[in-house]
């Protein structure tokens, strides 16, 4: 019995050792108002890796690595919307944190849904410092339903700074924007600061510059600014290619000093614009056409999918390893300033064609991303849903100021007033077309274009103004309206508020694009039979000659091929028009839902054009869809038409109207041309890769097509030869 108890006693000794530990950690106690956040920080890294940081009483903090396990990284990436944790980091891999260290001695299962539920000791409760704040390496994919997030950005600790800006210097060119040269001011809680110049490089400099929009920096020998104001910063010791002024070591004035620099001011740096924000009429110039890289599917200058040229054919990047200062080398190459962001998972649509590269590792003073460390591409590397996008730091235009919406229900749409000479008014709408108001959708700061208006009769009209401008004709590319052709003198057909232009703006938008090797492999010649072409003649799909034929006798030569137009925009393609305005067609037995959705054209090597072909877009739906996605669109039984984005519709060469009648034409050399939504009736985030040419060979018997291609995806010399050239070498006529 006695040895019974003292067993007894032993084994609820070594319990109570080994639960101890545990007694003395508690489980971290709910947040008070239940708004905890976490995100990824750090530099540089990708979108699914970086030092965790928790937002918790109203302020960002960091995690301890004591005691951290792959088990705490599950939940942490579970918290970020990522399926699972790949691995975890001690000793601020991803650069220390600052702010609270929240977290400390955190063991966690594994299956929690919330690290409030894991073991720690409490919140705020920490024996670290910041060099010991962990990281997680999440693994690329999302939890369903969970909000995408594949944005790298400069996380700036608000502590430190908050803002930058140049204070222009009195002179001649102060009022001008951009602002180029100025006081560089920072600001923080308690307002705005100064910088000492001590020991101020060009190379800081050249972070300043980067951060407004600007490539490069002119050389220090501005007299520093003598200012009666509080320097918040002492010295700064940049590397040259950070993306962010916050990333530079610093060292921090006392607290409430207003005592001057003991080199004797603040400092000045004076910076060299890109050739699209030079002054005046400049500003219009073309980017360098040599680039080797180029930004597609963008909102605004400076942001898009990063595309590079490798010998005669544009392609894109792969986004593994890809980061800030990847994206810093392309922004610069391009005439912009530093990276804001770099973005992964195609966010600004996926490109078509090559891919190029993959991990690049750019140190940031590369003049060329092609000088970057990469590794080539493979076909199982990387598909286009992992294109590389950048969206650049540009310099403050105050386009903005010179554009407003009133009328509209939303801050999205409405009708447009411009300041001209200093006069606010209204827009003509005469030949008011989608390019044109995605120029003001632009200028006003809200993205993409949904629709042009050319009647407002149904929005507030009260306080309309005077009608300011009107023969507005824009390529589309523009940053403002001003920018675009537009008559001298005001001459509107139709005057009224009601006929003023107006838009409805989008975050996002369409982009359609033909499959152009598709068409080179499916071309053929059919003698087809006038009795089986009765319902093509009804839609106007045969040539004018047709009309004298001997129906039912005789046959129409027709050039067939099969159309795949693919939506790799980051919104449907949908008709312009409702159900209620489609065209039934009895004799074809289905509704148009655009009149003209596709023209095919047969040029002559000079461009005249000898033959052509239309297509309505009746049947617009999701033939397939690559994988994950899941068709939306089904036009039998009158259903919705559109094609989903990641989505292909196919109008197969077997088809009516899915030709060009070349009866008339004699044999020689030609080219095709395939233009999709040709009067641009819906908007897309971009309309250069409407357009897909081949060289077309014709012997009187059979055709050959050749070097078919996005209007977009060569090389201007490229393009050039395209036009060109004298025909297919191969298959000679005898």
């Amino acid at each position: 019995m006695l040895r019974s108890e003292l067993w007894e006693m032993v084994v609820a000794m070594v319990l109570w050792g080994m639960l101890l530990p545990f007694c003395l950690s508690q489980t971290t106690s709910p947040s008070q108002d239940g708004k905890i956040k976490f995100r990824l920080a750090g530099y540089p890294r990708k979108h699914n890796e970086g030092r965790i940081e928790v937002f918790y009483n109203e302020e960002w903090g960091t995690i301890c690595d004591d005691d951290f396990t792959l088990a705490n990284a599950h939940v942490l990436c579970r918290h970020l919307g990522f399926v699972e944790a790949l691995s975890w980091s001690h000793s601020a891999k991803y650069g220390p944190g600052s702010g609270k260290i929240w977290l400390d001695n955190v063991i966690c299962g594994g299956s929690e849904n919330s690290i409030e539920k894991c073991v720690s000791r409490g919140w705020g409760n920490s024996d670290c410092t910041h060099q010991e704040d962990a990281g997680v390496i999440c693994k690329d994919e999302r939890l369903p339903g969970f909000a995408e997030s594949n944005i790298i950005e400069m996380q700036v600790d608000e502590k430190r700074m908050e803002k930058i800006r140049l204070r222009p210097l009195k002179g001649a060119h102060a009022g001008r924007l951009p602002v180029t040269e100025g006081v560089v001011e920072v600001k923080f809680k308690e307002g705005w600061g100064h910088i000492c110049n001590t020991g101020w490089t060009i190379k800081n400099s050249r972070v300043v510059c980067g951060m407004m929009g600007f490539p490069s920096q002119r050389s220090v020998g501005k007299k520093p600014s003598s200012l009666k104001s509080a320097y918040h910063i002492h010295s700064v010791a940049c590397t040259g290619n950070e993306a962010h002024l916050s990333a530079c070591t610093m060292e921090f004035s006392r607290a409430n000093s207003s005592a001057p620099c003991p080199g004797g001011g603040a400092v000045v740096v004076s910076c060299v614009p890109g050739p699209l924000f030079t002054q005046g009429r400049a500003r219009k110039v073309k980017l360098n056409s040599v680039s080797q890289v180029r930004l597609k599917g963008g909102a605004r200058a400076g942001e898009g999918r990063v595309e590079v040229l490798k010998g005669s054919e544009w392609g894109t990047v792969c986004d593994d390893q890809w980061n800030l200062q990847s994206a810093n080398v392309v922004c610069r190459e391009l005439g912009f300033g530093t990276a804001k962001e770099a973005l992964t998972r195609a966010r600004m649509g996926q490109g078509m064609g090559p891919i190029y590269m993959n991990e690049v590792q750019c140190g940031g003073d590369e003049k060329s991303l092609w000088d970057c460390p990469h590794k080539s591409i493979t076909a199982e590397d990387c598909k286009h849903m992992e294109d590389a996008s950048v969206i650049c730091n540009i310099p403050y235009m105050g386009f903005e100021k010179l554009i407003r919406m009133i009328g509209g229900r939303t801050d999205h749409e409405g009708r447009l007033e411009v300041q001209i000479s200093s006069r606010w008014g209204t827009i003509c709408s005469d030949n008011w077309t989608t390019r044109e108001a995605m120029v003001a959708c632009r200028q006003l700061g809200l993205k993409y274009c949904l629709h042009a208006i050319t009647e407002t009769w149904y929005w507030d009209s009260s306080n309309v103004t005077e009608m300011v401008m009107s023969g507005v004709k824009c390529k589309g590319d523009e940053m403002t309206l001003t920018d675009c052709q537009h008559h001298s003198v005001v001459s509107c057909k139709r005057a009224g508020a009601q006929f003023s232009a107006g838009v409805i703006c989008s975050d996002t938008a369409s982009d359609l694009v033909l499959n152009a090797p598709l068409v080179e492999q499916t071309v053929y010649i059919e003698d087809r039979p006038l009795h089986l072409l009765y319902c093509a003649a009804e839609e106007n799909c045969l040539s004018k000659s047709a009309a004298q034929a001997s129906w039912p006798y005789g046959h129409r030569r027709l050039l067939r091929f099969s159309s795949e137009i693919h939506n790799i925009g980051k919104a449907d393609f949908r008709p312009r028009l409702g159900r209620h305005s489609w065209v039934w067609h009895e004799c074809h037995r289905h509704y148009h839902s655009m009149d003209i959705f596709t023209y095919y054209d047969l040029l002559s090597l000079n461009g005249t054009k000898v033959a052509d072909g239309h297509k309505a877009s009746f049947c617009l739906e999701d033939t397939e869809c690559h994988e994950g996605v899941s068709k939306r669109y089904e036009c039998a039984n009158f259903g919705e038409q559109g094609i989903t984005v990641g989505c292909w519709d196919l109008y197969r060469h077997d088809i009516d109207c899915q030709w060009i009648d070349i009866t008339d034409v004699t044999p020689g050399n030609y080219i095709l041309q395939v233009i999709i939504n040709p009067n641009f009736e819906v908007a897309e985030s971009d309309f250069t890769n409407n357009a897909m040419r081949c060289n077309c060979k014709y012997d009187g018997h059979r055709v050959w097509l050749h070097k078919c291609h996005l209007g977009d995806s060569f090389s201007e010399e490229a393009e050039k030869e395209f036009e060109q050239y004298p025909g297919q070498l191969n298959n000679k006529i005898s």
